[in-house]
């Protein structure tokens, strides 16, 4: 019998009874032994999975993103995830924070950028099955690129927090206009209509229009280049009796 046309109950064997309802059918043949638990369970195992479509969705002119945390999955304590989506052209800022940050990009292509304290730009074009890694504090961003893109990001933190992390507009609105303007090369009137903070979250992603070839947007870097992204597909796999994979560490 075809598993997806039965009705699963909370029934084993003699034990049990059907569930009258009203009941998720879907949501229960997806969890077949949290409906009906083994013998061997005895209750004490706590939840080990949240699904992204019960989590919160941040919506923006540049895209969405949402995320699972130990807020939805209280076991996970050292890991977050969130799943991001950008339009073509749509920019997550030039953002940091204290968690390092692991990515693996689902569909499309995206441009990454980054620069380490002391002063190493990392720029990149990636796509499908391709990683990033951006250790903890390096400011970074991420901008879809002719077909938009998706990706899943990992956080060493199960209270990392998508929606708090430092926006370059958050470092503008609280640096003094002559630090900035000596920064830039500007003056200090170029920087008069700053916002002083992140109006209606616009800030956070947004639309700009579609980067030139990657070669365009390298500049110079007299303290060297950093390898922050891997083409997790290039690598050859380990193929085994049950079946393939590829690891990176």
């Amino acid at each position: 019998m075809d598993p997806e046309s039965t009705v699963p109950e909370p029934m084993r064997g003699s034990i049990g009874d059907t569930d009258l309802g009203p009941r998720n059918i879907e949501l229960d043949r997806q969890n077949p032994d949290i409906l009906t638990p083994p013998s061997t369970d005895s209750g004490t195992l706590p939840n080990l999975k949240f699904s992204f479509a019960l989590a919160h969705n941040r919506l923006q002119e540049g895209g969405w993103a949402r995320q699972v945390t130990v807020r939805e999955l209280p076991i996970a304590t050292t890991l977050a995830g969130v799943n991001m989506r950008l339009t073509p052209g749509g920019v997550r800022e030039l953002h940091w924070h204290k968690e390092a940050e692991w990515a693996y990009m689902l569909n499309g292509r995206a441009r990454i950028s980054a620069v380490d304290q002391d002063g190493c730009n990392f720029l990149d074009d990636v796509g499908v099955g391709d990683l990033w890694y951006f250790p903890p504090g390096i400011p970074h961003s991420i901008q879809g690129l002719e077909e938009g893109c998706e990706f899943l990001l990992v956080f060493d933190n199960g209270s990392f927090s998508e929606d708090s992390t430092f926006l370059i507009t958050d470092w503008f609105a609280h640096t003094p206009k002559e630090v900035l303007a000596k920064n830039f090369g500007l003056t200090e009137a170029d920087f008069v209509s700053l916002p002083l903070h992140e109006l209606d979250h616009r800030y956070y992603m947004f639309p700009i229009k579609l980067p030139g070839p990657l070669s365009s947007d390298k500049v110079d870097n007299n303290q060297g280049q950093r390898s922050l992204s891997y083409r997790l597909l290039d690598q050859k796999p380990l193929k085994t009796s049950g079946g393939t994979v590829r690891i990176v560490e």
